[in-house]
């Protein structure tokens, strides 16, 4: 039988969807799997071969009135699972689609099959600032590209431990970090909303790295990347483990600055850890670690929040009263009470985020 370009499209749509965990498909460390932060992974029952097939053929009857170049669009992100860039994919809102006793908007159910099967309301999605629906309200047409979309972490402090703040007992290069963001703003330059630094365990790799444009990407290997390439510095560090962590750090993350605080985006296929002044009660002693799983998104400096604070963090390298709030994130590893690892410096690949006063 002759088979048109558009169904050859449809197809291979179909087979890169999601695995639902329990299919036998599904790899934790495949992009977009996972569950919400702070907690187990979140499981979905494996479906029955009834709504499967349902699904299956709901799927594939919406995808074939979807234009050829749309569906192309589709693909690209799909199959690069968001490492490519790929165009917003704008299609008409108010369609609703049918499984079984449920009902899901055309977003929503373009979002559950090719990202998160166990996807419930559009409550638990944020959308990235890189898309020309954000920020809009009920527009006409909507852009369904799945990977112009995060899960929402939602925030469970009592199933957390709380982290070890770095006090005393070693010698840090903090100094030399903190000159260079002086330097940076003395030197007339472009004004920076945040300085990057790359430390692997105890040693900072490469120099600080100055971000003036509002969202930065900071991966290891990024099909059409640009931004801060981890995977370009000179790193002398020959311990396995730190070299294991540096290869699974992938895409890496996107760190977004927008009107209500600053946003992280985990595009990596591993988890990631997060430790800010602005995500837990102000009056704790010491601040949890916070673990964020791929394809979720947290607000990882909130501005409101910072500006109550009395003290700006529990960190050892920013006990100088002019490197401000920062934010510490550790690739693949955790640190603090719940692990082996107490403070964030015996972590093997981890990033501190300094951020300019506004």
């Amino acid at each position: 039988m002759f088979r048109t370009k558009r169904s050859g499209l449809v197809r291979r749509l179909w087979r890169s969807r999601a695995p639902v965990e329990g299919d036998g498909e599904t790899d934790r460390g495949t992009h977009g799997s996972g569950g919400c932060c702070l907690g187990k992974t979140t499981k979905v029952a494996k479906s029955n071969a009834g709504s499967e097939a349902e699904l299956k053929a709901l799927t594939h009857s919406i995808l074939k009135k979807i234009k050829e170049k749309q569906l192309e669009v589709l693909l690209q992100a799909v199959e690069s699972k968001g490492g490519a860039r790929s165009p917003c994919l704008l299609l008409p809102s108010k369609v609703d689609a049918k499984v079984g006793q449920q009902s899901y908007s055309l977003p929503m159910l373009l979002y559950k099959v090719f990202r998160w099967p166990d996807l419930r309301h559009s409550s638990e999605l944020k959308r990235l600032s890189c898309c020309e629906s954000y920020g809009k309200i009920n527009p006409e047409l909507i852009c369904c590209n799945p990977h112009h979309m995060s899960r929402l972490c939602e925030l469970d402090s009592p199933d957390s431990g709380p982290s070890s703040s770095e006090t005393g007992g070693t010698t840090y290069s903090a100094p030399v970090g903190l000159s260079d963001s002086l330097a940076l703003q003395e030197s007339g330059e472009r004004a920076h909303w945040c300085v990057v630094a790359y430390w692997e365990e105890k040693t900072r790799v490469g120099r600080l790295y100055s971000v003036q444009e509002p969202s930065l990407d900071i991966f290891y290997d990024l099909p059409q990347g640009n931004g801060f390439c981890l995977g370009q510095l000179c790193s002398e560090n020959k311990s396995p483990l730190v070299q294991m962590v540096r290869a699974k750090i992938g895409y890496g993350i996107q760190l977004t600055r927008e009107p209500d605080g600053v946003w992280v985006y985990n595009r990596s296929c591993y988890p990631i850890f997060i430790k800010s002044a602005t995500l837990d009660n102000p009056d704790s002693r010491t601040l949890l670690v916070h673990k964020v799983f791929p394809g979720f998104s947290i607000k990882a400096f909130d501005y409101d929040k910072a500006g109550s604070l009395q003290r700006p963090n529990d960190h050892e390298f920013t006990q100088q009263p002019r490197t401000g709030f920062t934010v510490q994130i550790s690739f693949v590893k955790g640190w603090g009470q719940c692990y082996t690892r107490q403070f964030i410096s015996s972590c093997p690949c981890w990033l501190e985020v300094i951020f300019n006063t506004r």
